[in-house]
């Protein structure tokens, strides 16, 4: 794990809800061109036999654009998904409970350094210290 994944954290979730939104909107959204189609049926007057009519359809081509762009938005959403599970599974691991609080104030909270100091009347330097000093042990014991 590194700071720049923890620092995406707060971004991602946001990030997600945007996405999720995104994928609603185009979910609901109706193609909006129209073209002829021909559909099959049975005859009114000669049941089982087949008839041919022409009816004004979506647009194929409209719905396919749309298809494509919700593809891609879950594709993004997995991917950032991804991303923010990471960072709570490492989270969840951290054993110590007050470098486990300082990590969840500053990374899921969005606190500054200092407003974590000065919570746990401590120096922001100490803060400083008791991150890069587990990130590091977590960076060798992942090796």
């Amino acid at each position: 794990m590194d700071k720049q994944k923890l620092k995406k954290y707060i971004p991602n979730k946001a990030r997600l809800e945007r996405i999720e939104e995104r994928i609603s909107e185009l979910c609901e959204t109706e193609p909006a061109g129209e073209v002829m189609g021909k559909v099959r049926g049975s005859s009114k007057d000669f049941p089982y036999t087949e008839v041919r009519t022409s009816v004004m359809i979506p647009d194929p081509d409209e719905q396919e654009r749309i298809n494509k762009q919700i593809r891609k938005k879950e594709a993004e959403r997995l991917h950032v998904l991804a991303e923010i599970q990471e960072v709570e599974e490492f989270l969840d691991g951290i054993e110590d409970a007050e470098i486990k609080e300082i990590f969840e104030l500053l990374y899921v909270e969005g606190k500054k350094q200092r407003e974590v100091a000065k919570q746990f009347n401590i120096d922001r330097s100490y803060v400083s210290k008791k991150i890069n000093g587990y990130l590091k042990l977590s960076h060798f014991s992942q090796k």
